[in-house]
Parts: structure tokens; sequence; C-alpha cells
């Protein structure tokens, strides 16, 4: 299977920025760390300004950016306080779910990739969300330190991340170049549907991996409040969107998707997606027929 060229700038570009920001951690304190990062974020710059052009310099700017965060992360686990390492962690997978949703596309379906495959611009409601988790975070970090060290729910909570990391690339993996990042209103030629691999267990087996990751991300730091947001609105999320996509489905494969939608659940909970009644079906087939 062929690979993008802009794979391997991609993955010099995240180890670059991991790489230059751990070398902090020989300093060992948060004062030196704070001072020296601007310099190694410099020389980080200098390179990509000096080196890449264009597409290139999108691609491994934000490559560089997601490591650079991987790292932050990282040393917040490694000096920062009891209460303060599941937000480390949970940073360092949040780095990983962006950079990897890059790397999966490179991999599976070179022909779309794009600076948009690092999911970074999902508008304004993932910025208030991300703000909402690590201004909840702070608050009853503040108020409650010891509710953001319950072990266990730490625990369940990365483990539902990267449970949701593994069965989402997995799904964009079984699709391979059948998966886009959006939803697609034209039926291209070469696109088949796909009822094999984790597909014969779910129809949406990316968005239930997300679903699990979103879900997942809150409880890992012990969020109650953001916890039910994020499961609101990812829920929502969700729900319109499988109810959209599965129009074009329908429209696309006909009697095929509908059988499929009969012997398969979305994975989502509560989520039937569009289900036309048989015979509304049947007649779509024979008008095209």
């Amino acid at each position: 299977m062929a690979v993008h060229e802009h794979t391997f700038l991609s993955l010099n570009c995240f180890f670059m920025g991991v790489s230059s920001c751990l070398g902090l951690l020989i300093v060992r304190t948060w004062t030196h760390i704070a001072a020296l990062l601007p310099a190694f974020l410099c020389v980080d710059y200098i390179y990509l300004k000096g080196f890449l052009r264009d597409e290139e310099y999108r691609v491994g700017v934000r490559a560089t950016f997601l490591g650079v965060v991987f790292a932050i992360g990282v040393i917040i686990v490694d000096l920062g306080s009891s209460p303060l390492k599941p937000l480390g962690v949970h940073t360092c997978v949040l780095s990983m779910f962006h950079f990897s949703e890059f790397l999966a596309i490179a991999v599976t379906n070179p022909g779309t990739l794009s600076v948009r495959s690092y999911v970074l611009d999902n508008g304004w409601e993932y910025k208030v969300a991300a703000i909402a988790c690590w201004l909840e975070y702070f608050v009853e970090f503040y108020l409650f330190p010891g509710l953001k060290t319950t072990w266990y729910l730490n625990a369940i909570g990365l483990l539902m991340c990267v449970s949701g990391e593994f069965l989402r690339k997995l799904a964009m993996w079984t699709a391979s170049t059948n998966f886009n990042h959006e939803v697609q209103s034209v039926h291209k030629k070469d696109h088949v549907l796909i009822t094999d691999g984790i597909y014969k267990y779910m129809r949406h087996p990316s968005y239930v991996g997300w679903f699990l990751w979103s879900v997942g991300s809150q409880i890992l730091v012990v969020n109650p409040i953001c916890l039910i947001g994020y499961t609101f609105v990812s829920w929502s999320f969700f729900n319109q969107r499988v109810f959209y996509e599965e129009i074009t489905l329908l429209n696309f494969f006909g009697n095929s998707y509908y059988n499929y939608q009969q012997t398969t659940g979305t994975g989502l909970p509560f989520i039937k997606g569009y289900v036309l009644p048989e015979s509304d079906i049947d007649a779509d087939d024979s008008n095209t027929s």
C-alpha cells in the first residue's frame, strides 16, 4: 500500500517537536523550563521556515506543534504534582489523536490527504469544548485537588481513549480508500460498500471509536460537568451526522445498504440512522434499474 510523501515529513517534524521539548527535562524545574522553552521553539520555527515551503510548511508546522504538545504532556506527567498528572496524560492523548488521524489517512487514503486531515479545525464548538475541559480541570484542581487523583477513574478513562483510538483506526484501515473525514455527496466509481471486518459488527465503527474517545477523555481527567456536556454534545453530533450520511449511502448503494442496515446496528447508543421503509427502497431500485 502506497503512502503519501508527506507521511515521513510529518513524522520527522512531530519527533522534532517532541525531542526539542523533552530536552528541557534535564533542568528539572518549571522556572527553567518556562525560560528555555521559547528558545527551543524558535529553533524549531527557524528550521520550518528555512527548509519547508507551502504545503510542506503547513504540514510540518502542525506536526511540530502536536509534537510540542505531546512533550508538554510528558513534562507535566514527570514533574507535575499528583493532581496534575492526569492532565499531562490527557494532553498526550489529545496530541496523539490528531497526529494519528493524519498518519492514518496518509497510509489508508493518501489521495485525500491534506492539512485538514489533522482534524485540528473542527469549528468553534470544538475549541469551546477544549477550553471548557481545561477550565473545569483547573477550577476543580484548585477547589478539590483530590478529585483528580481518583485513579480507577483515570485508568478507566485512559482505557476508553486507547480503545476508541484503536477502534477508529481499525475502521479507517478496513475501509481504506473508502474512508473520508467528510461526508461524500457524489458517488465516486471506486467507492464501494464495506461490510466485512469491523464493519460486520457495526455500521459506523469510526464514529463509535471517536465517541468512546471523547467520553473517555473527560473520565480520564475526572471532569464531571464536561463529562455530561461532552456526552450530550458528541451524541447529538453523531446522531445528526449518521442520519445525513446514511441518506447519501442509501443513494449510493440502494438496496445493498438497506439490507446492511437490517442486519447491523450503528454501534452508537440509541442512534439508528436514516432507515427507509422497505417499500421505498424497492421503489427506488425499480426506478433506477
